[in-house]
């Protein structure tokens, strides 16, 4: 084993994967690298989350200087214990031990990269898998669970109460937490759990915006928009704020339109299809940019551990608008002053009408923002409390 030599798990791993547990990881491989850590990425073929489809070859390559190990993705069955498991939530029911093991194994799994652990474990000081929900993790988190450290990315959901992760949130070496009130919920919902810290995240600090070059780019001429950024799909609280954005323009006199950018479907009301803009995935420069052009960035999601573009939109200087249900924006939020909450459609509306009637009071709103990840969340501060967690591993 060497002393400096780590394995970190994700279920995808590229520059072409969009999901934040993924980039996260991706960026820590990169920064722990830099500081001369042996790196090794071990992962899976695939880059979509809904097919699991094999989409990079099965093989070890590099990314600077990360080793990547790619192992294909087995999905041969039907589906149906994870249908079953959904109707028994839907129905209130708890799911007992056999319906949850069923569910885990019903869908992505991948045993090239479970074996890969099983002969390699002794090599790392540590490995790093995350998010715990699933397989990778699962399987992978206790092939050595005395040297392994989860990164849970913890939400208030009906499987992070499953007995079948007893093994994996009481058994492993570390738990790397992104904020309090997910250790919080660690410890409601674990109160045996192994030893926990809050290691946060880091955010990349743009040395520049251009949010004129951004509109100019996007042909949005002085149209001003919030901004919707990431997976757009029900989990994250995409289809409500469709629904609720479209209840508010409506009204004829909210002068907005919802600029978005990320993957998954774009479908708006048609009556008001014109105020809905996707650009689809952009790049990184257009990603700050759309930031800063933006006169609010909407974090609809209630199940969030970090939320990294509520980080971004505060870097460049913009107000947030967030769901109430979500435990950690929300002390987000009222930790930096610099964001509002809402928590139905009527608020919502009030939120909107708030940055678009009100540009003056919407930007002092955002000014703490900066200063707040700034403190908290720089990449130099989250690498050595990393490394600081590292070397305590025996």
């Amino acid at each position: 084993m060497s002393d400096r030599r780590i394995a970190l798990v994700p279920p995808r791993y590229g520059p072409d994967v969009v999901g934040g547990a993924e980039l996260v990881l991706r960026e820590v491989a990169h920064g722990l690298a830099a500081r001369g850590w042996e790196v090794e990425v071990l992962t899976t073929t695939a880059v979509d989350h809904h097919t699991w489809a094999n989409h990079y070859p099965a093989a070890t390559t590099r990314d600077g200087a990360v080793a990547v190990r790619r192992f294909p993705v087995v999905s041969d069955t039907s589906g149906a214990a994870r249908a079953e498991l959904v109707h028994a939530l839907q129905r209130g029911e708890a799911p007992t031990l056999a319906q949850q093991e069923r569910w885990m194994n019903d869908g992505l799994r991948v045993p090239e990269l479970f074996h890969a652990l099983l002969d390699d474990a002794e090599r790392f000081r540590a490995i790093v898998v995350s998010p715990y929900l699933f397989w990778t993790s699962f399987a992978g988190g206790l092939v050595a669970p005395e040297r392994t450290i989860l990164r849970p990315c913890l939400h208030d959901e009906p499987e992070a109460r499953f007995e079948l992760f007893e093994p994996l949130f009481d058994g492993v070496a570390e738990l790397w937490l992104n904020t309090d009130p997910e250790l919080e919920l660690l410890d409601a919902l674990w109160p045996g759990h192994a030893p926990a810290s809050v290691i946060g995240e880091g955010v990349g600090v743009p040395e520049r915006y251009d949010p004129a070059g951004f509109r100019a780019r996007h042909g949005l001429g002085e149209r001003r928009f919030v901004l919707y950024g990431g997976r757009r799909e029900g989990a994250k609280g995409w289809d409500q704020l469709v629904e609720g954005f479209a209840a508010a323009v409506r009204k004829e006199d909210l002068d907005l339109s919802l600029v978005t950018f990320g993957v998954g479907e774009v479908h708006g009301p048609a009556d008001v299809a014109d105020r809905i803009v996707d650009l689809g995935r952009i790049d990184d420069r257009d990603r700050d940019d759309a930031f800063a052009a933006a006169a609010a960035y909407v974090q609809p999601s209630a199940l969030e551990s970090f939320s990294r573009t509520v980080m971004e939109a505060w870097l460049a200087g913009t107000p947030v608008i967030a769901n109430g249900a979500s435990a950690v924006v929300s002390w987000h939020c009222a930790r930096s002053g610099a964001g509002l909450t809402y928590d139905d459609d009527a608020s919502l509306e009030q939120c909107l009408r708030f940055v678009a009637e009100a540009p003056g009071e919407a930007a002092a709103l955002a000014a703490p923002g900066r200063d707040y990840v700034l403190e908290h969340y720089t990449w130099p501060a989250t690498l050595d409390r990393m490394e600081a967690s590292l070397e305590e591993l025996p």
